[in-house]
């Protein structure tokens, strides 16, 4: 295991749970966006996050026998959501409406966009301290080194 594994960790998981929040603000910013470029309401976004540098599993008996686990984590996808709709609302005078009188608003939910954000928030200051300790211990090993 690299002395900077632990910091490379850390960086992964703050590149990573960075580019959620920014796909969070994105959702809020287009909560109200009933139309698009291709014509459609706003569609909200999900990122999904793997482990970075997976091996095959005939490989991780002997990384564990040596005690190198982990690799950090990075964005898997970037996708639409599909499984809500989006919210119909009643507004005759509404531009985008439909035959009915109906605009359809995007699929996306402040309180869930805001608890996400939350947890993104929480875990993003997770890895801040893990690599603040990390980096600690590292300075104090070159410090007695040093002596």
């Amino acid at each position: 295991m690299s002395v900077f594994q632990s910091l490379n960790i850390s960086a992964s998981g703050l590149t990573a749970q960075r580019f959620r929040s920014d796909v969070i603000a994105e959702n809020i910013a287009n909560v109200n966006t009933t139309r698009t470029a291709d014509g459609t309401p706003y569609r909200r976004q999900v990122v999904t996050f793997t482990e970075k540098d997976t091996l095959p599993f005939k490989h991780h008996l002997a990384r564990t026998r040596y005690g190198a686990i982990g690799n950090g984590v990075k964005v898997y996808s970037l996708t639409e959501d599909y499984e809500s709709d989006f919210i119909m609302t009643y507004d005759p005078s509404h531009p985008d409406a439909d035959e009915n009188g109906y605009v359809s608003y995007p699929n996306v939910n402040i309180v869930t966009e805001m608890t996400n954000l939350i947890d993104t928030s929480r875990s993003y200051e997770a890895n801040a301290t893990a690599f603040e300790a990390s980096k600690s211990i590292l300075s104090t090993g070159l410090t007695l080194g040093q002596s």
